[in-house]
């Protein structure tokens, strides 16, 4: 009597799977650095601040009382909040403003391949890898009204030194001054970036119709760089809402609460009156202006964004 053919079982084949699974892990191994750096120093800070938001924190005490949103109408009810609110504004647009139009001014002028156009560009970015701090130590000494560069030269020029950090109308000024000077060369390579990522075609096709320098400039080089202007205008706008280093050197939020930007602020709440519950609120509130507007920012912008292609 014949016997059944025994089924031969195909052999499994688990090599293209664990392949993938081990890429998938050191995948994940290489980002775990990142994560565990995010996780440590904004997501549980952050989460930590939401907690002492709702309370009476006081650093110079133990014991810590819940007070569900007594923090938040305290702030929201405040006149001091919506000016220090209003100094923040008048500083990011003056800086984000200032920055780009002279960052775009900058790269259309040294958007040529020389070596001493490359030079110059490598001094004007050179400012960015300098820390705010010493930035700011630097320009302390430039607006000295005694014995600061900046009055060396208008005494020369015959006129009264200028009291630029202690008086109001100059202070604001200064800050945006230091910003812009730190800032400048970063935007002028990003734009010089997008500069050269634009067809020649275009402008060739354009000059053969007669149209002007000024005109491909508002017709072609705008449209077609504003993939770049919108990532310049929501980092730089990021940046510059948590200004602090700046205020903290130069001005210490004077004169008069001139200069008292919300970080400077926060940190005055926290760790000079240490109302920590309070600079806890003030944090979560500053967070989701910042988010709110970055959102805002990027959904009217992409509107009026360009992709090639």
């Amino acid at each position: 009597m014949n016997q059944p053919a025994a089924k031969t079982i195909p052999a499994v084949r688990t090599s293209g799977s664990l392949r993938r699974r081990l890429e998938g892990f050191k995948d994940f191994a290489f980002a775990l650095p990142a994560l565990a750096f995010l996780f440590a120093f904004v997501y549980y800070p952050l989460v930590y601040s939401g907690y002492l938001s709702f309370t009476n924190w006081n650093m110079t005490k133990p014991t810590k009382k819940f007070v569900g949103l007594e923090n938040y109408t305290k702030l929201l009810t405040d006149e001091l909040f919506y000016k220090v609110l209003r100094i923040t504004f008048t500083y990011t647009i003056l800086d984000v403003a200032l920055t780009l139009i002279l960052g775009l001014a900058l790269a259309l002028l040294f958007n040529v391949a020389s070596r001493t156009f490359n030079f110059m560009r490598a001094v004007i970015f050179m400012p960015y890898y300098i820390s705010m701090v010493i930035v700011s130590m630097v320009f302390l000494w430039i607006f000295n009204t005694r014995y600061g560069l900046l009055n060396v030269l208008v005494t020369k020029l015959g006129f009264e030194p200028v009291q630029w950090l202690q008086n109001p109308k100059t202070a604001m000024w200064a800050l945006v001054v230091v910003a812009v000077w730190k800032g400048l060369g970063f935007a002028m390579l990003i734009f010089v970036a997008g500069l050269r990522s634009i067809p020649l075609e275009y402008y060739e096709a354009s000059s053969i119709d007669g149209a002007s320098k000024f005109r491909q400039f508002l017709q072609i080089t705008l449209p077609l760089l504003s993939p770049t202007t919108l990532f310049l205008v929501v980092t730089h706008f990021i940046s510059s809402m948590q200004v602090f280093q700046s205020v903290d050197i130069l001005t210490n939020g004077g004169p008069l609460e001139s200069t008292k930007a919300m970080v400077y602020w926060i940190y005055e709440m926290a760790f000079v009156n240490f109302k920590t519950g309070r600079a806890s609120a003030l944090v979560i509130i500053f967070f989701f202006i910042i988010v709110v507007l970055t959102m805002l920012q990027m959904y009217v912008s992409n509107k009026k964004v360009h992709y090639e292609g």
